[in-house]
């Protein structure tokens, strides 16, 4: 039986391949930058918006970390990925910011490169990010005046229905208050990173603290807080921002709870794992509202978030806080029983060895 083969492409017959205008048309038409290369690093084409983003001059490739993708990716035959920064002209600073994929196609020894600007992105973001940390701070001195002006009208009338609508004015006033403030606590932490300036935080005193910031909370509605056994561990991140999401979702729990129950914090290690269960006795959440209830704004029940001053926001800062640790949350619930929410955080290496297992 003869033996069928295929034989190796010249690589005039390969940049003859590119050249065509069918295969020229179906390029042209990509809406993202690409660059192609042959063997020997050679261009075998490239897109109008490459020579656009500055990354082909003169038909020439000017930005040479590119090939640094390009040959790994020939060298292990995996997509690599990577960001570049490009010149925006021959003449002063401004820098384009460009992500870069390159995908190694072995049949055809070439590497697609794929060139996407995220430059306009980023200024976008960091507008919107200004725009609402400018905003929530100038709100609050309105807010705060409103705040006092409300007090004092209450202290200077004798009159029941002054006092009551001072009294209603003083509510959503706080209410207020709170939205700027969580607004600005999620701005911060979408700008920052937690894991770059890491410390060691001790999961027993940050639980312990965001305890003790709900106590009055829990007082006012005789719900007990009860604390399972301490696990004498570190996790690795910013202990505000730790404390702030386990003080969320115990005041969480506390809001969503009849009177005179309990709400019970449950610390355990699973491995390598740190996993915190905040625990209530509510109404329980439906499935559908599961779905959503890590969603910005959302709230399952909106007539009692106004009655409890809920935002919406609390269950989505407890997101990203556990999300920047490098951790995930999850949440059990049925109706009549009541809601778990779990935390799982990695345990810091040298405090795994110490705590309880």
């Amino acid at each position: 039986m003869a033996r069928a083969f295929r034989r190796k492409k010249s690589s005039t017959d390969f940049s003859r391949d590119f050249a065509s205008p069918e295969v020229q048309e179906i390029l042209g038409s990509l809406e993202f930058a690409s660059v192609i290369f042959g063997p020997g690093d050679r261009i075998e084409y490239f897109s109008a918006q490459a020579v656009t983003l500055g990354v082909i001059r003169d038909e020439k490739l000017v930005v040479n970390s590119i090939l640094d993708l390009v040959r790994k990716a020939r060298r292990t035959g995996l997509s690599q990925v990577g960001n570049i920064e490009v010149p925006l002209g021959p003449i002063g600073e401004g820098m384009r910011k460009l992500s870069v994929k390159a995908t190694y196609f072995k049949n055809h020894d070439a590497t697609f490169t794929i060139l996407t600007d995220e430059s306009e992105a980023e200024r976008i973001d960091a507008v919107r990010r200004d725009f609402v940390a400018n905003i929530s701070h100038e709100l609050k001195t309105p807010i705060s005046a409103l705040k006092t002006l409300s007090e004092a009208v209450s202290v200077a009338s004798d009159d029941p229905q002054v006092n009551k609508f001072s009294s209603m004015m003083q509510s959503q006033v706080e209410r207020l208050s709170t939205l700027v403030q969580e607004i600005i606590d999620l701005s911060r932490l979408q700008d920052t990173d937690p894991l770059l300036d890491a410390l060691l935080v001790d999961i027993d005193e940050a639980i312990g603290e965001a305890i003790d910031q709900c106590q009055v909370l829990a007082g006012t509605r005789e719900i007990e807080i009860v604390r399972g056994p301490l696990v004498k561990v570190s996790v690795v991140g910013d202990r505000t921002h730790l404390i702030m999401a386990f003080h969320n979702l115990i005041e969480n729990a506390i809001n969503y709870s009849p009177d005179r129950t309990r709400v019970a914090v449950n610390t355990v290690i699973s491995g390598e794992i740190l996993e915190v269960a905040v625990i209530d006795q509510g109404v329980g959440i439906s499935d559908a509202d599961q779905a959503r209830i890590f969603e910005r704004f959302y709230r399952v029940d909106p007539a009692r978030s106004r009655v409890t001053g809920g935002t919406g926001l609390g269950l989505s800062i407890v997101k990203h806080v556990i999300g920047n640790h490098g951790g995930d949350i999850a949440v059990w619930s049925s109706a009549g029983v009541g809601s778990t929410f779990t935390i799982r955080l990695p345990i810091a290496d040298d405090s795994a060895d110490d705590g309880a297992r």
